[in-house]
């Protein structure tokens, strides 16, 4: 059984963000990694979708909102040091907004 972390321990940077990486709860395949406020990660558990917050335009965003490639929340894990989460999902389409699944398609 996995051990339960209150939002409160999470430790958010300085502009009130944490990372996130999405990773495929069926493949484990990460497809892509974004940023969350702690009101996005309120209203990705509530909403069981993803939520994110766009550092770009500095406002939520819901994965999919615009191309209809939802990530369905199966759970939210918290690293050892509560400074990232895994967010495991069922992608619907692609991950990356270039139109592949992952956003980790190239190679170095």
């Amino acid at each position: 059984m996995r051990e339960r972390l209150d939002l409160d321990a999470l430790a958010f940077d300085d502009r009130g963000l944490i990372p996130a990486v999405v990773q495929d709860a069926g493949t484990e395949e990460v497809l892509m990694v974004a940023w969350m406020s702690r009101e996005s990660l309120e209203r990705t558990l509530e909403e069981g979708r993803t939520v994110f917050w766009s550092r770009s335009r500095e406002r939520l965003w819901r994965k999919g909102e615009t191309s209809g490639h939802v990530q369905h929340v199966e759970e939210v894990r918290v690293d050892c040091d509560a400074d990232a989460l895994l967010v495991r999902v069922h992608q619907v389409g692609a991950a990356c907004h270039t139109g592949k699944r992952s956003c980790f398609h190239r190679r170095v």
